[in-house]
């Protein structure tokens, strides 16, 4: 990797100076006319990139599929399902924000709160991620918010970005509303997702479901992991902020789309190494 962590401009300029033939590369790509941009344009720009990134995700996630033909022996299926994040520093309790007190400044304000089953209250982000269903696992569109928002709410945009010739939607039992079963079906595809009321169900489908929902659990909870542990992403983000935490998560994908690219062109396997192919880039 040419630059691994830049904190501050003293660190940028001593990497430039280095007089290595990949440093001479990286500084001719980072000027134009003999100058480099000012600060100020690398600030603009890269306030710029997480408003681009989902789009960008959703048309190398097409790319991807064309490529690597996940469904030539499997169902067209893909899965949905969102993962939490947690922000960087300290938490901002309900009590101090319906003060609007910020106690600490290590704070991420934009940050806000969920209650999840297995871990109880988190302060973060959340990742929501659409992923093949089939021999090997990659995500197809993705997009981050605050942990609050409700899963099914970025679905829509979500499932505009992946193939046409999806025709399964697998998700939890979050996604099953009437809206998103809409959306599914003027596309010709069939939303899959877990029924409301007490358990065991004893209706006609529930068989049915069993299978498909197994199918959801194996692909997207395993990215989910394997994507975290690439990205060291068990812990706090490295980021504060939507836009930067939206710019690591949603570029983190990107890359990883990224890496599967090349390692098709070049016969790799592609979960085998991965994570030590990524590190090392």
């Amino acid at each position: 990797m040419i630059v691994r962590h830049l904190h501050t401009d003293h660190e940028l300029l001593s990497v430039l100076a280095q007089p290595t033939q990949e440093m001479s590369l990286l500084r001719e790509l980072l000027t134009e006319q003999g100058r480099y941009p000012s600060r100020r344009t690398w600030e603009r720009r890269l306030k710029m990139i997480p408003a681009t990134l989902p789009a960008q995700i959703g048309c190398l996630g097409c790319y991807l599929a064309s490529l690597i033909q996940p469904w030539q022996n499997y169902g067209r299926a893909v899965a949905i399902d969102s993962t939490v994040l947690r922000a960087r520093g300290g938490v901002w309790h309900q009590k101090h924000r319906e003060k609007g007190e910020i106690p600490h400044t290590s704070i991420d304000t934009q940050a806000h709160w969920t209650k999840l089953g297995w871990h109880g209250w988190v302060y973060g982000w959340k990742l929501h991620v659409i992923s093949v269903v089939a021999g090997v696992w990659f995500p197809l569109a993705a997009m981050l918010t605050p942990v609050n928002v409700a899963d099914s709410d970025p679905v829509p945009d979500l499932l505009r970005e992946i193939p046409a010739e999806v025709r399964f939607v697998l998700g939890d039992r979050q996604y099953n509303t009437a809206e998103l079963r809409e959306i599914c079906e003027q596309d010709d595809r069939l939303l899959v997702a877990s029924k409301y009321g007490s358990y065991p169900h004893t209706d006609d489908g529930v068989e049915v479901r069993h299978v498909f929902h197994k199918l959801r659990s194996v692909a997207i909870e395993n990215f989910n992991e394997h994507f975290k542990g690439i990205f060291d992403a068990h812990g706090q983000v490295p980021t504060k902020g939507l836009i930067p935490t939206q710019r690591f998560a949603l570029g983190a994908i990107f890359v990883y789309q990224l890496a599967l690219v090349y390692r098709f062109e070049n016969d790799l396997d592609f979960c085998l190494g991965l994570k030590a192919f990524l590190k090392a880039a």
